[in-house]
């Protein structure tokens, strides 16, 4: 079960680095979040207020804890322990989707935030001006917490947590599923995700501005796997279209009133589609860090020079 507990302000709720098993939601007063609690290069990353939730997905891949959270003023949570979490979600079918949307705000928000990244990283490989660096960094304040030793030794994760997950509902098929022919478009850049989808058979190929001359592949989607689920989460338009590139392709189709009943009867749906969204959390964070780093590295050498 979970546990309501009271924090004092100024006390640490969960420390950067800590192993986690528990996750919590925000009840009453706000916290703030930090990377490098307490060190020269501190830095604050996000307030949280009450109805929030933090520390999910150091339980949702067990992993360790990637920031520090500290209770800003009084505050009230309700912890949940790993173990409990099938039951927690029970008890609370309508907190399935509030917790996914949680992680599909963050990677839209860190995703955002990977393109402006990218873009100052490209004019760093064509630049030898120092001044390009300047501007980017008074844009990007934050930045300075990927620069620390600690976020140096950043791992690329590992996908094996989401391949058991995958082998999990490979072995449990369902009847709701559809199945397209070559060419079919599943769903079309620019319009608003009204559902997700899992791909069973076959391969999907995902387009930027698909069928114009700046066509771009962005991935592959191979069996099993989750696709089109930040659109749906965050009721937001496609920002590609999804292609069907081989014939008798099977794909089951999930919209958000049907997350409470598939928990139910298929709870490694649910889990897959939580470890994929940490995992593809974890995964732009990883390549957002990389980039930082070789932005400040680039920087670096020129001041040598």
């Amino acid at each position: 079960m979970s546990t309501i507990k009271t924090i004092s302000a100024g006390e640490i709720i969960i420390k950067e680095g800590d192993e986690g098993n528990t996750f919590f939601q925000l009840l009453e007063g706000t916290a703030k979040v930090y990377k490098n609690y307490e060190e020269d290069d501190q830095v604050e990353v996000a307030t949280l207020e009450a109805g929030q939730y933090f520390g999910e997905m150091a339980v949702i891949e067990n992993f360790p804890r990637n920031s520090t959270v500290v209770a800003d003023t009084d505050v009230q949570v309700d912890e949940i322990a790993a173990g409990e979490m099938n039951d927690y979600m029970s008890q609370h079918p309508d907190k399935i989707l509030a917790i996914m949307k949680v992680l599909g705000s963050r990677i839209k928000k860190m995703d955002d935030e990977f393109l402006e990244v990218k873009k100052a990283r490209d004019e760093v490989r064509k630049a030898g001006s120092d001044s390009r660096y300047d501007g980017f960094w008074a844009r990007q304040q934050r930045l300075s917490i990927w620069m620390s030793p600690k976020s140096a030794q950043l791992e690329k994760p590992s996908a094996e947590e989401l391949r058991q997950a995958a082998a999990a509902v490979a072995q449990n098929k369902t009847d709701k599923i559809e199945t397209y022919n070559y060419g079919t478009i599943v769903f079309k850049q620019g319009e608003v995700g009204k559902c997700m989808y899992i791909l069973h058979e076959g391969n999907v190929g995902v387009y930027s501005n698909y069928g114009e001359k700046d066509e771009l592949k962005l991935l592959s989607v191979e069996p099993v796997a989750c696709f089109g689920e930040i659109g749906m989460l965050l009721e937001e338009p496609r920002n590609a279209t999804a292609v069907v590139e081989t014939s008798g392709t099977q794909v089951e189709i999930i919209y958000p009133e049907d997350l409470e009943g598939l928990f139910k009867t298929n709870p490694e749906r649910i889990d897959m589609i939580m470890k994929n969204l940490s995992y593809r959390l974890r995964s732009i964070t990883y390549e957002y860090c990389k980039a930082c780093q070789e932005i400040d590295e680039a920087a670096k050498n020129d001041r040598r020079r």
